[in-house]
């Protein structure tokens, strides 16, 4: 009996190990023909992230305008658009379909622009906060160059 027991277990605990590296570490994806992991998304779920994408685009942009007007509360205002707050719309469901490199790049970007904001608004340093922009964007260009989005039928 305790033999069938341990059986199980085993069996368990291996079906519960594999679930979690499929939705934890290795996500919904697949190679694609391009050289990049194609995320296996549907559409709502890949319009989420596309929409996000495009509020960081919209936030860089008003950052860098607030640069250039030497308004340093329109840069932090614009970087905490899209901080780690931004990210808590995400749904579990969908997270479990990025794999954890993804899902690293997007948590450090959401944390980039707190802390960029952050920096803007005490120290209100021109050059710092482009610098700051500048290993941010860093985030973006390894993410579009890594990643791609595919829908799956809904």
């Amino acid at each position: 009996m305790c033999k069938t027991c341990w059986t199980i277990t085993a069996l368990l605990l291996v079906a519960i190990l594999g679930m979690a590296y499929k939705f934890i570490i290795q996500g919904s994806v697949e190679q694609a023909s391009d050289g990049r992991l194609s995320l296996q998304l549907e559409t709502t779920e890949r319009d989420l992230v596309l929409g996000e994408m495009r509020a960081f685009l919209v936030a860089v942009q008003q950052i860098n305008e607030g640069i250039v007007q030497d308004d340093m509360k329109k840069v932090a205002d614009a970087a905490r658009k899209v901080g780690r707050a931004a990210q808590e719309a995400v749904p579990g469901s969908l997270m479990g379909k990025l794999p954890l490199e993804f899902k690293k790049l997007g948590f450090d970007t959401h944390t980039k622009f707190d802390s960029l904001a952050l920096d803007a608004e005490q120290f209100g340093d021109k050059e710092q906060t482009l610098g700051a922009l500048v290993e941010l964007m860093q985030n973006c260009i390894a993410c579009h160059a890594g990643y791609r989005i595919d829908v799956v039928s809904d």
